[in-house]
């Protein structure tokens, strides 16, 4: 690359209870201290967000930064996705499970904005919908259904609201009737949850989908089948390990392509509202260039 590099720095200052607004002053300052023009954009919204991380795009910058945790990478996914323009993490979130995807370590935010410094680059794969797309885990079941009730909620804020979600839909919750095309093969089966991972991990390092490769031209469709809610509440932590997999009701396919379909389903992915039931995930081989 020759001449100045021109990077776009795309921050959410409220991410991570304020982490962001510091980890974007460290990035900036660092960036422009190793000679890079930055611009440093901060929309008042999601939407606004989009429109200036996209502008950035079109306009031609070398680079787009993403320091926020994986709903502000989702955001910056969109505008990058199937361009030549790569995308850099420093990760300022609660989750920043795209950044641990890519082996970059939430904890240490300089060394993140020395891999942008460094300019290194290579394709990983993403997941597609329609035309959106998404970095992480696709949550199809009861993560999902917990997210849609903390979110309906108006109090407490912050973690204990997403506790208290799952305190209640424990209580309820009953096995989903799902049928899913895994590459034209139709199955059908009831289930606590049904993921779908380019990545490993979604909130906060649970690896749901353990074993998922950002570069092998393969999604991974992790199916919890039915179990009681004392072995629901047993397995949790192994999410954390990625040792569930070893569990009697846990079944793993590697495919390109699957449709799921099930009755009253949100789904969620990189922490975002993604849309409801049936609706169709592809691998999308080499979509995104990262900063690595």
């Amino acid at each position: 690359m020759t001449g100045r590099r021109d990077i776009a720095v795309l921050s959410n200052p409220s991410a991570g209870k304020g982490r962001g607004a510091r980890t974007r002053a460290l990035t900036v300052a660092r960036l422009r201290e190793a000679g890079i023009h930055v611009r440093d954009l901060a929309g008042a919204d999601a939407d606004e967000s989009t429109d200036l991380v996209r502008g950035a795009v079109a306009d031609g910058v070398d680079a787009v930064v993403a320091v926020g945790g994986d709903g502000l990478v989702h955001l910056a996914v969109q505008a990058v996705a199937g361009t030549a323009v790569p995308l850099g993490i420093v990760p300022a979130g609660t989750g920043n499970d795209a950044a641990r995807a890519l082996a970059i370590s939430p904890g240490d935010p300089a060394a993140a904005v020395q891999r942008v410094v460094a300019g290194r680059t290579r394709t990983v794969d993403l997941a597609r919908s329609g035309a959106t797309y998404y970095t992480t885990v696709l949550c199809a079941g009861f993560d999902a259904v917990v997210n849609e009730r903390a979110n309906s909620m108006t109090w407490p804020r912050g973690q204990m609201r997403y506790n208290l979600a799952t305190v209640a839909e424990l209580r309820t919750f009953r096995p989903l009737s799902y049928v899913l095309d895994l590459d034209g093969e139709v199955v059908r089966t009831d289930a606590m949850l049904v993921a779908v991972g380019n990545g490993p991990s979604f909130g906060g390092g649970l690896r749901i989908t353990e074993g998922a490769s950002l570069e092998d031209g393969l999604l991974d469709v992790v199916v919890i089948k039915p179990i009681s809610k004392a072995s629901l509440v047993r397995t949790y932590p192994k999410l954390f390990r990625g040792t569930h997999v070893t569990h009697p009701q846990y079944e793993r396919h590697l495919v390109r392509r699957v449709t799921i379909a099930a009755p009253g389903i949100v789904t969620y992915a990189d922490g975002e509202r993604f849309g409801p039931l049936p609706l169709t995930v592809e691998c999308a081989p080499g979509a995104l260039t990262v900063l690595s």
